[in-house]
Parts: structure tokens; sequence; C-alpha cells
């Protein structure tokens, strides 16, 4: 699923045209995205929390060569799932698996 067929699920869901739909997905998103890059954690209920993490400067060696390079210090992103979903996630698999033993 992309923000097209978010902005289009939202505009079913809520009767409300496509247009409006897109604008909503694509502010909300770039509300979430201004913020993370400006260090905020940013925490959905039921989804997961988003956040900026520092990887320090360090030496590394390149496998091929042997030669030592400095790579310098840079922020990731990390997407940590909220523990309800992560549940309903692996329910499902527990279940699918339970079925399969049966069906031996």
């Amino acid at each position: 699923m992309n923000k097209s067929d978010i902005a289009r699920e939202l505009a079913r869901r809520k009767g409300i045209s496509i247009r409006k739909a897109r604008l909503l997905v694509n502010l909300t998103f770039k509300v979430l995205k201004e913020a993370v890059l400006s260090g905020e954690k940013v925490e959905i209920r039921g989804l997961g929390t988003f956040k900026l993490h520092r990887r320090p400067g360090r030496f590394v060696r390149n496998p091929r060569t042997g030669i030592e390079v400095f790579v310098k210090e840079r922020y990731v992103p990390r997407y940590k799932m909220a523990k309800s979903l992560k549940r309903k996630l692996n329910q499902g698999t527990v279940e699918k698996t339970e079925k399969a033993r049966e069906a031996r």
C-alpha cells in the first residue's frame, strides 16, 4: 500500500473527494517527516514509534584491499513496532501454524 492507496481508501471510507484525501495524507506525512528530521520521537499508538538514531563515526576496513577508512557520523531512522500490533501480527502466525499441524 502506498500514499495513493491510502488516500483512495480514506476518500472511500469518509466520503470525501480523492483530491482532499490526497491533500490530507500528504500533509500528515509531511508533518511526521518534519518532526522526525527535527529529532522528535513520533509515536502513533497502535502502529509504532519513529525516531532518529545517531551512528558515531568509526574506522572500517575495506575487505578487498585491507585499507582502513573513516566513516563519518550519521543519523539513521528507526522504527519500533507497537506491542499491540506485534501481538496481532504474531497471533495470526501461531493460528496458521496450529492449523498446518492439525492438517498433517
